[in-house]
């Protein structure tokens, strides 16, 4: 069986037109030709030993609880504060979870943003507006943040510019809408890897069968040849030179070594395995390094794929209604202590944290007072993300919450803002943003650098 995204065909002849351009223009390129052609010679210009900025988004997908995580109030009313404990970091005067150890010996690295808000405690709204910068309106939504760079920094052979390690993001039975394309289209949307406990890393766009040797890719290539001649007055010229140059840089996607080489977690140190954690998020956060070192800009990783917890059928995210201290406890912070702390070193001894903005955030934060079922409900009006790498100035703290982490006290900062941080960093202005016609309306958050 070959499988290509979502297409499966057991001859050559199955794989239908459209198919091939669904997975060719959204699921492995995520480029049109002269983007391609632009960032070549582009690429050919710059100074090879100069590494640009590329952006390394950790999504907490469920809405993580700000207070007892990266903003603890040790001070207030005990139906506010939980039954946890705050611990001080290397940095004086900032204080994290008592479950974040690990991170608290790294303050120093990042930066805590912990006055962000926006209007809605929907989950799947809120994940659009904290990942586009925008809520829908009139049904337009808009690109993401990694969509947003793959269309405007354009294409990185040999793999895509934005890739995401994780299923497809779900509200129960309801995707979210902003974790891709958008407006552009799904010709932006990520390239999709998992990571799987059993099955190890799971790359559904680029891995033929056992069975498929270059010979009979290289047939299958000569009838999709063939068939672009049988068919080619159903194009203009240059359309027909766009989709085959497209379908040679699938071709070339899927049999490329070097690509499969960077998703072999078996070449990495056993000690460094271990040190992420040998658990599906603390692998793919591994999984994104090393997408990281191979070049690609914009690389997200996932919590989960659903919002739920494993207790309410989902697959372990953030999010909690009741048995929250339990869950969090033994399951949630110490692997994001583990593996976030673990990211954070390797980038760091690698020399790439510099030129990596490295931002850890969810859609919203936790109803700060405690409900009857001793859980948080969703909190939309304050919560926290952290940043690191990218030239963030570390040991830094932008805005507060009130006394009970209930609203920002200082420095409001919208999830539009944030987006136009991280688009700064990139190199794309709000003129570029304006000239798509998918600028979020904020501003860049000066204070992080």
């Amino acid at each position: 069986m070959w499988s290509i995204g979502d297409t499966k065909s057991r001859t050559c002849a199955g794989i239908s037109r459209r198919g091939f351009l669904q997975v060719g223009f959204s699921g492995v390129l995520g480029c049109s030709l002269p983007q391609i052609l632009e960032a070549q010679a582009n690429s050919q210009k710059a100074n090879p030993q100069k590494r640009q900025m590329q952006v390394l988004l950790v999504w907490l997908w469920g809405g993580p609880s700000h207070i007892d995580t990266f903003d603890p109030k040790p001070d207030a009313p005990l139906e506010y504060r939980g039954p946890f404990r705050t611990i001080g970091t290397n940095v004086p005067g900032i204080q994290v979870n008592e479950y974040l150890p690990l991170l608290s010996k790294q303050a120093d690295k990042y930066a805590l943003l912990r006055s962000l808000y926006h209007g809605t405690n929907d989950h799947g709204l809120a994940g659009t507006i904290a990942l586009t910068g925008k809520e829908i309106s009139g049904g337009r939504v808009l690109p993401s943040m990694g969509s947003t760079v793959a269309r405007l920094k354009g294409y990185r052979p040999p793999l895509s510019t934005f890739v995401t390690i994780g299923g497809r993001m779900h509200q129960g039975h309801r995707p979210l809408q902003g974790e891709g394309g958008g407006v552009l289209g799904a010709l932006y949307d990520p390239f999709r890897v998992e990571y799987d406990e059993i099955e190890g890393v799971k790359i559904h766009d680029i891995t033929p069968p056992e069975d498929l040797t270059s010979a009979r890719l290289e047939h299958r290539k000569q009838f999709l040849k063939a068939l672009d001649s049988a068919q080619e007055s159903l194009f203009t010229h240059s359309s027909a030179d766009i989709v085959n140059t497209m379908y040679s840089r699938a071709f070339d996607l899927i049999s490329s070594k070097a690509v499969h080489a960077v998703f072999d977690l078996d070449k990495e140190k056993e000690a460094t395995r271990d040190r992420y954690g040998r658990y599906r998020f603390g692998q793919s956060c591994l999984l994104g390094r090393r997408l990281i070192e191979s070049g690609v800009p914009f690389v997200q990783v996932n919590w989960s794929s659903h919002v739920e917890s494993e207790e309410d059928w989902g697959d372990g995210g953030w999010d909690m209604h009741y048995r929250h201290f339990e869950v969090t406890q033994e399951r949630h912070m110490w692997m994001l202590d583990q593996s976030l702390s673990a990211l954070l070193d390797d980038l760091h001894q690698r020399g790439l944290l510099e030129t990596t903005l490295v931002v850890a955030m969810g859609e919203f934060g936790r109803m700060p007072k405690i409900n009857e079922k001793a859980g948080r409900d969703h909190w939309n009006n304050c919560y926290t993300a952290l940043l690191a790498g990218g030239g963030v100035r570390g040991g830094n703290v932008i805005g507060s919450s009130d006394a009970k982490a209930e609203f920002p006290a200082s420095r409001p900062t919208k999830p539009a803002d944030l987006c136009l941080t991280v688009y700064e960093r990139m190199g794309i202005s709000r003129t570029d943003l304006l000239a798509q016609s998918i600028a979020p309306e904020g501003d860049v958050i000066e204070e992080l650098f």
